[in-house]
């Protein structure tokens, strides 16, 4: 098990006062963070989220919470930070506690271990979600797990998921941080 323990990470957010200077209204550890036993070692930083497409930037100064759920809000994004351990260095997760860690997230229907699903799946956290997600590994090494395939991230790279069937796996010996933001989204997929 992982002995990390997690803090916030510091968030600064800008905005307008009444006379419409840009000031910072906020700058202090990030409000949404979160752990859960279902998901050991890995740390969420729930960012910022938006409701809405354009999103408002008078809005509300604060939507981001602990319980912010997996996927964006309909027509928002999501903006987080995750830690992962090495996975190795925790304890492996069966499909039920997979499961159960989706539903804590308020994404059970991305999880893809359904009924009469058929499909090998590579690892218990394989999901899917409606969204186009930019992720940004900011250090350490991801491997990204796809239908058959993988790729591996390091430090610097990008990748663009576009509502696939995939999982996040830390093979290395060391934490990883990615960046996430999720844009909530619409499509087909070949099997739809």
């Amino acid at each position: 098990m992982s002995d990390k323990q997690p803090v916030g990470i510091r968030r600064i957010v800008t905005g307008h006062d009444e006379n419409g200077k840009a000031i910072v209204i906020a700058d202090g550890p990030t409000p949404g963070v979160k752990t859960t036993p279902n998901r050991p070692g890995v740390i969420f930083h729930n960012m910022w989220t938006t409701k809405s497409a354009p999103a408002r930037y008078d809005g509300p100064e604060e939507e981001t919470s602990v319980d912010l759920p997996l996927p964006p809000p309909k027509e928002g994004t999501t903006f987080r930070l995750i830690e992962f351990p090495p996975e190795a260095k925790v304890e492996q997760v069966d499909e039920e506690t997979a499961k159960k860690a989706f539903e804590e997230y308020g994404a059970d229907g991305a999880l893809q271990h359904g009924e009469g699903d058929q499909q090998k799946k590579q690892h218990s956290f394989m999901h899917r979600t409606e969204t186009v997600d930019y992720a940004i590994c900011l250090s350490g090494e991801m491997t990204m797990y796809l239908d058959d395939s993988e790729v591996v991230m390091n430090a610097g790279d990008v990748m663009v998921q576009r509502g696939t069937n995939h999982a996040w796996v830390n093979k290395s010996d060391e934490y990883c941080t990615m960046a996430f933001i999720l844009i909530d989204g619409e499509g087909e997929r070949g099997d739809d």
